[in-house]
């Protein structure tokens, strides 16, 4: 058998959307010989399931992922509340003091590095001697309340041992969703990076409310919608798993994806969340953060926060843990605030003539393309662009108020004057003013994953 040049040999096609499966990762840049005899037949469900093959697989880099490294100089971590407390839900200060070493590594050379840290409420159980979640709201901020000081404090001395110093950053959804206030944010996390701190960011647990939409829902979240605010190339979602597997990671079969080009509702359909007692997140809110970051341009590689040494290894392209391959232009800034962080006052449903000319051929949105309207919004307002099923792809300042749309939804722009006497814009939502937010074709989820937009946040 002949490997053509640039075949990735420890990762085959998979035939679920081009991923590639593997216990490793490497890519050949010429032809190799791996077996003069004939290989076994590929069965759609376990591609990767060849021992002959898996025998002969290398440890070489992948040079994607050392491409991505090198171009690299900002990169934000998310560590999950497993990684950061053990089984007693106490903190553990020898992985946050492994942290502190790896932070330090890579500041060394020449990167800056953004916190985003899961673990306060994790943190304030084992202070205060609790073995269950609270269920109270009230109980809960108070106990996130109590872990936040230990938190930020086992941060701080971990990097005051290195010489470095910890920022703590509280935020709670309406911080993004205002301009303004993104803007300082943005601005304040900058000036912290050039000061050489590490900003430690997390939600401000003590007053965001489910209820009054003030939570991002969880901190993977948080972490995708940071890296789009800062334009980081690079998240890292540290988490109890090594990545992506083709099934329950349990299942001793079980097979790690190495690189997903492009995320859809096979890949979605791959998350295996469990209910446990102190994280929020899974894996199908990790997807859902890769989504976001890939969309914007950047890149995302989910892997276990148990290995000592797992960023200073994707800092040097080695094949540890998923990579989600970002697209290959990079959204304006001012997109991705509109794209993911800004509040939609309302949500336009367009037929699949008009998601086809937004989407696919960077068209404005026009009126003809509506076939129904939802929320209560004036004109300047962002809302989402939906498919009649409820998939959210796209989000923009629409151009007319709720009234004047609804009596031209489904009309031709020129017949605009003649129903409201005037016609200030051609374009309902302008391709200046608009992001698009997902390409898939996928049937929407359940749960939302990466194609639906959450009308509120989830625990």
């Amino acid at each position: 058998m002949r490997v053509a040049s640039g075949d990735r040999l420890c990762g085959l096609t998979s035939p679920i959307n081009g991923t590639m499966r593997s216990r490793g990762s490497c890519w050949r840049q010429q032809t190799i010989v791996l077996s003069d005899q004939e290989p076994p037949v590929f069965t759609p469900t376990r591609p990767w399931a060849i021992p002959w093959l898996a025998d002969r697989m290398c440890l070489m880099n992948d040079p994607l992922r050392t491409e991505i490294a090198a171009s690299t100089k900002l990169i934000v971590v998310k560590v999950g509340t497993r990684v950061l407390t053990g089984p007693d839900g106490l903190l553990d200060t020898v992985r946050i003091e492994s942290l502190g070493r790896q932070f330090d590594a890579i500041l060394s050379q020449g990167r800056q590095v953004v916190l985003v840290s899961s673990g306060a409420v994790g943190a304030g159980m084992g202070r205060m001697g609790l073995t269950q979640r609270p269920q109270e709201l009230a109980h809960l901020q108070a106990v996130a309340a109590i872990g936040q000081s230990c938190l930020i404090e086992a941060y701080e001395r971990a990097f005051r041992a290195q010489g470095r110093h910890a920022a703590q950053v509280l935020l709670v959804a309406d911080d993004l969703k205002d301009r303004a206030r993104y803007l300082n944010i943005r601005n304040t996390l900058r000036a912290l990076l050039d000061y050489g701190a590490i900003p430690v960011i997390n939600e401000n647990d003590t007053v965001s409310v489910e209820e009054l939409r003030t939570s991002f829902g969880d901190n993977d979240r948080l972490a995708a919608l940071v890296a789009t605010l800062l334009g980081a190339p690079l998240l890292v979602l540290l988490s109890d798993v090594e990545g992506l597997f083709d099934r329950h990671p349990s299942d001793p079969t079980a097979t790690r994806l190495a690189t997903v080009p492009r995320i859809d509702a096979a890949v979605a359909a791959l998350a295996s969340d469990r209910l446990g007692g102190l994280s929020k997140g899974g894996m199908a809110s990790k997807i859902a953060a890769a989504g976001i970051v890939t969309e914007a341009g950047g890149h995302c590689v989910i892997a276990s926060g148990r290995d000592d040494q797992v960023l200073e290894r994707i800092c040097r392209g080695e094949p540890v843990g998923t990579l989600f391959v970002g697209r290959e232009t990079t959204m304006p800034a001012w997109k991705r605030w509109l794209g993911w962080s800004a509040d939609a006052r309302g949500k336009v449903i367009v037929d699949a003539g008009a998601r086809e000319a937004v989407v696919t051929r960077g068209r404005s949105l026009l009126a003809a393309g509506i076939t129904a309207i939802e929320g209560s919004f004036t004109t300047g307002d962002v809302v989402s662009l939906a498919t009649p099923d409820g998939r959210v792809f796209a989000r923009g300042l629409v151009n007319y108020s709720l009234d004047e749309l609804r009596r031209i939804a489904g009309i031709k722009t020129e017949q605009i004057a003649a129903v409201l006497g005037y016609c200030p814009y051609e374009e309902v939502v302008h391709r200046d003013n608009l992001a698009v937010i997902s390409r898939s074709d996928a049937a929407p989820q359940n749960g939302g994953g990466p194609f639906l937009e959450p009308t509120a946040p989830t625990t």
